[in-house]
């Protein structure tokens, strides 16, 4: 399958997989777990800043389901969980590295387009 053909099949794996990696804590996600290796729960909410304990909790357990988070907790009062990516997360957190790079790098031409485009409207 094309990937310009992703979004034209209905219940595509290929297209919920892409949105889990893709969401915007997913890839805060996994570029944090690239860049820091293993990391708590309050380790991972702290460097992200702005998620939701529930909105993480739900983001680690996708990316956890799908094979790109691994979850170690272990068997001490108080509990103590730690994240880190697979080798599955590591290539993907390398692909989204990419598009966060560019995204920084061309942030300021996509405001100039969208300032120019309301301006025009």
């Amino acid at each position: 399958m094309k990937v310009s053909e992703m979004g034209t099949v209905k219940g595509c794996p290929e297209r919920a997989v892409m949105e889990h990696v893709t969401s915007t804590w997913g890839v805060l996600v996994l570029l944090d777990l690239a860049d820091a290796g293993t990391l708590r729960f309050s380790e991972l909410r702290r460097r992200i800043g702005g998620v939701s304990e529930k909105m993480l909790t739900q983001t680690l357990r996708t990316l956890e389901r799908d094979g790109f988070v691994r979850r170690l907790a272990h068997p001490v009062i108080p509990p103590h969980v730690d994240y880190d990516l697979t080798p599955l997360g590591a290539q993907a957190a390398e692909k989204v590295s990419a598009l966060a790079r560019w995204t920084a790098d061309n942030v300021a031409a996509v405001a100039a387009a969208q300032q120019a485009y309301d301006a025009a409207r």
